[in-house]
């Protein structure tokens, strides 16, 4: 519930690796998110610190964070930010800021994509419902315009 939710615009700084787990699909990344800030000395754009973070995805995220993004691409990542410390026997300690994604996506401020809708093999076909018409006077039927009182329905009027 008190969990560290972030955004981070980047650019993706490895391959996405691809794993089938005993609890799903899971796919990890990571992204490289640098500062940039106008340097009046020059009077020009410049880049400052540049942050790391690991990007675990799961489940049908992970499927298709892995199919979509390369390497160089710029994206966003929205996610529960986990700071990780890590000590081991005779070495230095080290730390990892990781971001567990809730949602991932490309930067359309720095390009274009073509958005293609995942199958999922369960989904059965929906019945085709038709198209209501929206210029239908108040009480009439929402299918074929007609008095809603022939179908034994109450009329409604909305303001």
């Amino acid at each position: 519930m008190n969990e560290t939710m972030v955004c981070v615009v980047g650019n993706v700084a490895t391959r996405p690796v691809y794993r089938e787990t005993a609890s799903g699909p899971a796919a990890r990344f990571r992204i490289a998110v640098t500062s940039r800030y106008w340097d009046r000395e020059r009077s020009a754009w410049a880049d400052g610190h540049t942050n790391f973070f690991t990007v675990w995805a799961n489940r049908q995220l992970a499927t298709n964070a892995a199919a979509s993004l390369s390497v160089g691409e710029p994206v966003i990542v929205q996610g529960r930010l986990k700071v990780r410390t890590e000590t081991r026997e005779g070495q230095q300690g080290w730390m990892s800021a990781d971001i567990d994604a809730v949602s991932i996506g490309h930067d359309l401020a720095r390009g274009t994509s073509a958005f293609r809708r995942a199958q999922r093999p369960e989904q059965a076909s929906v019945p085709e419902r038709p198209e209501p018409n929206w210029e239908n006077r108040p009480g009439d039927s929402p299918t074929t315009g007609e008095p809603a009182a022939q179908y034994g329905l109450p009329a409604v009027v909305m303001t």
